[in-house]
């Protein structure tokens, strides 16, 4: 066999590797994704914890920059400091090695079952989790064929001149050995699959282990660069995790770099096998990292916050902040997002909302003017919030996923819609008050003020029950649908018995001008209370279907 056609065959083994990674990753994050997201935020609260957990979730997802995406999002959102977020890294780099560590056993009999049982599972499961959980099973085996692939196209070249000549070229400096690794790492987005490769080199005889032992320090640095580089160009507070994790890897690498032969000999004198010496010193060095640098992340920590501070800079309030393009692999996570870009959207509105109320009261026409302007800002975070969710894999989320990204847009959209017509409807009718100076009676404007408060009450609690999903709030919401109806059909009632009471043409107008507004104010409310509406369907399906 020519070195052309291994080096495919070594490409087509490793693409297959990295396929079956991404299945298992995805297959995980369909099923327990939303739980997964939970059981961080609950374990982020000490060093320990977070350790743990980042190690347990690692090995579920198959992925450390998975992990890592999730820290960053809580670490952005405010919900844990940076302490324990460095922890949980610190424990992701250990999930990695346990994963290899149990792949380094000779397992390839066990493929073709994991391979069928999940194929069973996904073709013949009537739940979603059982066909994602089959996805896992599939995804599994597909790595371990990857790697019995790479054992097999390895065997017959063993005496192949060529081959081994550039393999000898490859491996004889440790720091080349550390650059390829770790470069290799960041364009395949995984160091299990890397270092599972430098396995099945090592057993091949085509790397021997000092050089082996030194691509595994590559592999575990190249791993912490990629959230470097993704992070890169956000604000510099953005980069702190990935920054800390980062020197932790090069601190650890230049401190075993000294070390890799007697490390070798080591490992040689125990007897263990090329694949076992690879995964042990793999395990070893990330242990010994977490080791050494979990009773220091608290200067780490402040070291960062120094190297990264907060930006001071005056942001376009149109533009999104929270929707990263690195997070729409992680449904939970893309979803979150979205979650915390539709709250500044409430804050626009209920600007807006304060505006109205100021113009109606003072006739300023220049809050009519800054109204006007904050219903474009509103326009592009909505504009902004589609596209972002747009770009999820509808087939990766679970129904959870896919009802909470419908009720995401559906607030969205009714948050736009209220701005709208604060915008059109409401601003026309106060400029109209202010170029003809008509004059609203104090109790008109006193209930145009009323009106106005009621609405802010009711923006927040429509937020209550977007962000908590409480079917009691949810009911006194649709309850205030009636309560503007009547405010509506009362001053009607006033209006006409003004002028069956013939009341002057400017007491008409202001009558008229009054009742406008408050068509307008329920037309804003009918908006904020519809975003109640999908989680009382749910509450009453959920009710039928107990009944049932």
């Amino acid at each position: 066999m020519s070195a052309t056609q291994v080096i495919i065959r070594l490409l087509g083994d490793v693409a297959l590797l990295l396929w079956g990674i991404h299945m298992v990753h995805s297959g995980i994050i369909r099923a327990f994704g939303s739980q997964l997201r939970r059981i961080l935020a609950l374990s982020l609260r000490n060093r320990l914890t977070a350790f743990l957990s980042g190690a347990a979730v690692t090995m579920a997802l198959q992925s450390s920059t998975a992990t890592a995406l999730l820290a960053t999002s809580f670490a952005a959102e405010g919900a844990v400091s940076l302490v324990p977020a460095l922890a949980l890294m610190l424990g992701a780099n250990v999930g990695t090695a346990l994963i290899v560590q149990a792949l380094s056993f000779d397992i390839t009999l066990v493929f073709p079952v994991f391979i069928l049982a999940g194929l069973v599972a996904f073709r013949r499961g009537r739940r979603t989790r059982i066909r994602d959980l089959g996805r896992v099973s599939i995804g599994l085996g597909l790595m371990l064929l990857a790697l019995y692939l790479l054992a097999e196209t390895m065997r017959p070249v063993e005496n192949a001149t060529a081959v081994r000549d550039l393999f000898a070229a490859l491996t004889q400096d440790p720091l080349l050995n550390l650059a390829v690794a770790a470069l290799l790492t960041w364009a395949a987005h995984s160091s299990v699959a890397v270092v599972l490769f430098i396995m099945a080199m090592t057993a091949a005889g085509h790397v021997a282990l000092p050089a082996a032992l030194a691509m595994v320090l590559g592999a575990n640095l190249g791993s912490a660069l990629n959230p470097v580089v993704e992070a890169v160009g956000e604000e510099p507070a953005k980069l702190r995790l990935a920054a800390g994790n980062l020197i932790n890897r090069v601190v650890a690498c230049l401190v075993a770099l000294p070390f890799l032969k007697p490390a070798a000999a080591a490992l040689g004198a125990w007897g263990l096998s090329a694949n076992a010496a690879v995964a042990a010193y793999h395990l070893a060095f990330n242990l010994a990292t977490a080791v050494t640098f979990i009773g220091i992340l608290p200067l780490l920590a402040r070291l960062m916050v120094r190297l990264f501070p907060e930006a001071i800079k005056a942001s376009d309030p149109g533009a999104p902040r929270y929707l990263s393009a690195n997070a729409l692999d992680t449904p939970a996570v893309a979803l979150a997002n979205a979650v915390r870009e539709t709250l500044r959207m409430v804050d626009v509105v209920e600007a807006m909302l304060r505006g109205s109320q100021d113009v109606f009261t003072t006739g300023d026409r220049k809050r009519v003017v800054e109204v006007v302007h904050m219903d474009d800002i509103l326009d592009r975070l909505h504009s902004g919030i589609e596209q972002y969710l747009s770009g999820l894999d509808s087939e990766a989320l679970t129904e959870e996923e896919s009802r909470r990204l419908s009720e995401i847009l559906a607030f969205a959209i009714n948050l736009e819609r209220a701005g709208d017509v604060i915008d059109k409807n409401l601003m026309k009718l106060a400029a109209k008050q202010i170029k003809n100076q008509m004059s609203l009676a104090p109790a008109a404007v006193a209930e145009i003020e009323a009106l106005h408060n009621r609405l802010l009450d009711d923006l927040q609690l429509a937020v209550a029950v977007f962000t908590t999903g409480e079917v009691g709030a949810a009911r006194r919401l649709a309850g205030e649908k009636e309560v503007f109806r009547a405010g509506e059909r009362d001053a009607i009632e006033r209006h006409f018995a003004e002028i069956r009471g013939g009341r002057t043409s400017e007491a008409h107008e202001g009558s008229s001008l009054h009742l406008d507004i408050l068509g307008e104010l329920k037309n804003v409310a009918a908006h904020v209370i519809a975003t109640c509406y999908p989680l009382l369907e749910k509450s009453d399906m959920l009710r039928q279907n107990r009944l049932a």
